[in-house]
């Protein structure tokens, strides 16, 4: 991402305000969600406006690159990033709860699933919630930093000891650990693929009825995200992900027609 500039990835001034700054992500996001753009290039394309928004809606952040900036120009990038690695980047950044809408607004993967894909499977989520306390953040695993004379480093191997050590050291609590995803199918006639709308789904493992949103025009194989009724989580760590994978029923004439097919071809 040599000669980049934050403020063209999002396309707004740099006077924008904070408000411009979110709305514009919101856009691109959205526009280039892997879920819905699946050109070559739009996977490069988003992590760049990830990282642009990470630091953009930042205020220190944002007041550290707009010095290199005045001072670098083009070259405020390379400057700005050998003191910064992802994990730095994304500390305290809102893009969790804006992917979380997309999911529940457009039936999208969610964020920790995207960046998985974006950053592999080093990059997890942790959040810990309870009266007068919260702790939260990215850890990045496995993957190259750089630390401040600029030359580049390998975190730790196994960071996640250490945070949980020292985050039990400061807390006296356990780092929490989010619950694991779980997966099952529904099949749904043409009409309510065609149609969309609610569909009841018993939740066999926590013995509860669903009412789930189905899109209208969902395809076969789509998945469906229900955030939170995955398998439950350890030491205050919320719950993983419920994934549905949609299998919409063939038409009788179908079904007749691939197994005509089959046996002609035996």
């Amino acid at each position: 991402m040599a000669q980049t500039d934050y403020y063209k990835i999002l396309n707004i001034p740099k006077d924008a305000a904070d408000r411009q700054v979110k709305e514009s992500y919101r856009k691109l996001a959205f526009k280039y969600h892997p879920d819905r753009s699946g050109e070559a290039g739009n996977a490069d394309r988003m992590k760049q406006i990830n990282e642009a928004y990470a630091v953009l809606s930042d205020p220190a952040k944002r007041r550290e690159y707009d010095s290199l900036r005045d001072r670098f120009g083009a070259g405020a990038y390379d400057h700005f990033r050998k003191t910064y690695s992802d994990q730095d980047i994304f500390q305290g950044t809102d893009i969790h709860q804006i992917f979380e809408e997309m999911a529940r607004s457009f039936g999208l993967r969610g964020f920790d699933e995207i960046f998985k894909d974006f950053y592999g499977d080093g990059m997890r989520t942790f959040e810990y919630k309870r009266p007068g306390f919260f702790a939260g953040g990215f850890i990045f695993s496995g993957r190259p930093g750089r630390v401040p004379n600029g030359h580049r480093t390998s975190l730790p191997r196994r960071p996640n000891r250490l945070i949980s050590y020292l985050f039990n050291k400061v807390t006296g609590l356990a780092v929490p650990q989010k619950g694991s995803d779980t997966h099952d199918t529904i099949i749904l006639h043409p009409d309510e693929a065609q149609k969309g709308g609610p569909y009841a789904y018993y939740h066999r493992k926590k013995a509860k009825k669903l009412v789930v949103k189905i899109p209208p025009g969902i395809r076969d194989g789509q998945k469906i995200r229900l955030t939170g009724m995955g398998a439950d989580g350890r030491s205050g760590g919320g719950a993983g992900d419920l994934y549905l994978a949609v299998r919409i029923k063939k038409p009788l004439g179908d079904k007749i027609k691939t197994a005509f097919t089959g046996l002609l071809h035996r």
